[in-house]
């Protein structure tokens, strides 16, 4: 078997992906493309080659530190049968070489490999392999495992919720909670609208993404990190906008007739003198809901002088690559939460990736830390709703080449990334004002 070094796109993604054993957007061409630009990784597409085909491949993310040394990061790597134990120790005694010949003091790997499955009644879903042989095989090539993490403490989220699409859609939608069913109605009542946009709505994507995390006073990317993202992965691959939009004049139409329809139903109690005790409730009950419809539509008034006829509340960015696609990013708006038309942008493009043939739909990313006083507790609740399998993965792992430099690495790094992130942190709020 032999290693080869930068292989050609046609070739790298031919074997990715829709490789049986394993296929990931992070392992793509066009994601190395991405960090190159975006995140000053320099991408390394390698191969293991037997008898002129491809058994294992995997992108290497180069970053470049002080002294000519760097490191390699493989996330959710390696592309290939994980459970050949024979196979993995020849390919990563490959690796080890070729990294070190760049003076990479480790290597990290954050694979995608399940440990532990369940689908939305709580029952074990019966995995092809065992992440626990896995896990067992990289520690005993060298890999020290970064340990079982419950919160987003890794590179990458190590839970998740994923959606079998294989399954009828019918049954898809039936595994939604009550609530969420409800309120995907309650959206559709309003007349709440779903539309796929282009790269001349990243803008409109991006104030959402803003508004999302000032709410939770944590800033992440600028516009030209999105816009980058959407170019690149849209010129070979496959991603879309979802953005859900309350048009206000056919909401207040809605509204209009209901309140026609209360006061028309609070006419028949005119003429008559003496109210039963349950017909005094009822008429009770209808001048409540007819002066908080009145509230409404006048609030509906407001918010239309304000942002137009047109206000878009949920705008959602997701990449399909292979047979999966990803809820990368999701923004929210403050206002009409109550229109709950971020259910309705989830089922909407739930069924266009049905529709599409894709077979898994992730959300990308929850927490294992299950505790109500999690302040991410909340988003664990909100994705769990629409139904899919609570997914674990094994983890992460550091495959250290230089002992010496690595221990300094871990002590300097920490501190180095803290201060460029409250620069960083600076400047988009910068940008903001």
């Amino acid at each position: 078997m032999e290693l080869i070094c930068n292989i050609d796109r046609d070739t790298y993604e031919a074997f990715v992906e829709n490789n049986p054993y394993k296929s990931h957007y992070l392992q793509s061409y066009a994601w190395g493309e991405f960090c190159q630009k975006d995140k000053n990784f320099i991408p390394h597409y390698i191969g293991l080659m037997d008898n002129n085909s491809l058994v294992a491949a995997t992108l290497l993310l180069e970053k470049k530190l002080p002294m000519h040394y760097c490191y390699f990061y493989i996330p959710r790597g390696f592309v290939m049968n994980m459970n050949d134990s024979n196979l993995l120790k020849i390919f990563i005694t490959e690796l080890k070489k070729y990294a070190k010949s760049k003076r990479a003091i480790f290597i990290k790997l954050d694979s995608d490999i399940v440990y532990h499955q369940e689908d939305c009644f709580g029952n074990t879903v019966e995995l092809p392999y065992s992440g626990e042989k896995i896990l067992k095989d990289l520690v005993r090539l060298g890999f020290h495992h970064l340990g079982f993490t419950k919160n987003f403490d890794l590179s990458q989220p190590r839970y998740t919720f994923r959606i079998d699409f294989k399954k009828p859609l019918e049954e898809i939608k039936n595994n939604f909670s009550k609530t969420t069913k409800q309120r995907i109605k309650k959206a559709e009542e309003l007349g709440i609208e779903v539309k796929i946009g282009t790269e001349e709505d990243i803008p409109t994507f991006f104030e959402l993404m803003r508004i999302t995390e000032d709410r939770k006073d944590f800033i992440t990317h600028g516009l030209q990190y999105y816009q980058d993202l959407y170019h690149i992965w849209k010129q070979h691959n496959d991603c879309d906008l979802f953005l859900g939009i309350a048009n206000i004049p056919k909401i207040l139409d809605i509204l209009s007739k209901k309140e026609q329809e209360l006061t028309f139903e609070l006419k028949t109690f005119e003429n008559i003198q003496n109210l039963s005790k349950s017909q005094n409730s009822k008429k009770k009950e209808l001048n409540r809901q007819l002066e908080k419809l009145q509230e409404d539509i006048q609030k509906y008034r407001k918010y239309q002088q304000e942002y137009g006829n047109e206000i878009t509340l949920s705008a959602h960015f997701i990449i399909a690559y292979g047979n999966k696609a990803w809820v990368l990013y999701a923004g929210n708006h403050n206002i009409l939460s109550e229109t709950y038309t971020n259910y309705k942008t989830y089922e909407t493009h739930i069924e266009y990736y049905y529709q599409k043939g894709i077979e898994i739909y992730d959300q990308f990313g929850t927490i294992g830390d299950l505790r109500k006083e999690n302040p991410l507790y909340g988003l664990h609740e909100f994705k769990k709703k629409f139904g899919g399998d609570y997914v674990e993965f094994i983890g992460e792992f550091d495959l250290t080449l230089n002992k010496a430099m690595y221990l300094i690495f871990q002590k300097f790094v920490p501190f180095y990334r803290r201060m460029k992130f409250r620069v960083s942190q600076h400047e988009l709020t910068n940008q903001k004002q």
